[in-house]
């Protein structure tokens, strides 16, 4: 394998998928079909993945060692020892250079939600990942900038709906993503993560209810309530799919024992795919003809 190959591997593109929710504002705002608005955001998505690929990097050099005690993370490239950590940084630092620049091109503000972004996600590496509860809290954080900083490059306002069903949605994705470590790796899970010295399979399942319900229910009061759901009443009928989709996320994790990489069930499973698609033709539609 080459070293592109390899250093395209090293940023995971797989993971790209959590970089979607840029898209958020420019379609609760229902500005998807103004093209300069869609190709500034489909920018944003790209400085995200330039500036998520910077942060992977650093990790994976932070966190060599216990990447080789874990099944899946020892073929990763650093791990694997496929390509040397000086390399690998002097890569991340043009990634962030790269996603900086850009950001002030299109935006000031913008660029400081992806600055924050990117120290936010490079202190987590270097420290707080070690605590828990915290650690998927400053996961969620970073998804929140995310969708936050989609809705600064095109300078619409930041609905505070958006901001609570993206925290809560990501706080369900990661607690069952720590579920899935301390499951599968058992005793080996502490030299993995330190953090799961903390959890337990029965407090995160705790967790996980709580925050699923907790995510229904902001979405429907959403659906029901909001500004944009007074305008657009037929926004509730997206209630079903949002709770069938968590309810197979849920499935995925209990039953198919799933739940350690999101954006690849994201990718995979064909049910969850479709409920995707149909919830995001549905919202686009009533929002576009409302």
């Amino acid at each position: 394998m080459n070293k592109s190959m390899v250093f395209l591997q090293l940023i995971r593109p797989k993971q790209w998928t959590k970089n979607l929710v840029v898209f958020a504002g420019l379609i609760f705002s229902a500005n998807f079909t103004h093209p300069d608005m869609l190709f500034k955001v489909f920018q944003a998505f790209i400085i995200f993945c330039t500036a998520s690929g910077a942060v992977y990097i650093i990790n994976d050099v932070r966190d060599l060692e216990q990447d080789r005690h874990h099944p899946k993370k020892k073929k990763r490239p650093l791990a694997a020892g496929l390509l040397s950590s000086r390399t690998a940084l002097w890569g991340a630092a043009l990634l962030v250079i790269i996603s900086l620049g850009w950001g002030m091109l299109l935006s000031t503000i913008f660029a400081l939600a992806v600055f924050i972004y990117l120290i936010l996600n490079i202190a987590y590496s270097f420290g707080l990942k070690h605590f828990v509860i915290l650690d998927v809290f400053i996961v969620t954080t970073g998804f929140v900038l995310r969708a936050a900083a989609g809705a600064l490059v095109i300078h619409v306002p930041i609905s505070p709906w958006l901001l609570i069903v993206t925290a809560l949605l990501s706080l369900f994705l990661g607690f069952a993503k720590r579920r899935h470590e301390l499951v599968t790796m058992g005793d080996k899970a502490t030299t993995h993560r330190k953090s799961l010295e903390e959890y337990s399979p029965e407090m995160l399942d705790q967790f996980m209810s709580v925050v699923a319900s907790a995510t229904i229910i902001a979405y429907s009061l959403y659906a029901f309530t909001s500004p944009t759901a007074q305008a657009h009443q037929y926004l509730m009928l997206t209630v079903p799919l949002v709770i069938y989709g968590i309810l197979r996320y849920l499935y995925l994790v209990y039953q198919k024992n799933l739940g350690g990489a999101p954006e690849l069930i994201l990718l995979r499973d064909k049910p969850l795919i479709i409920v995707i698609l149909l919830w995001t033709i549905m919202v686009g539609f009533i929002l576009h003809m409302g």
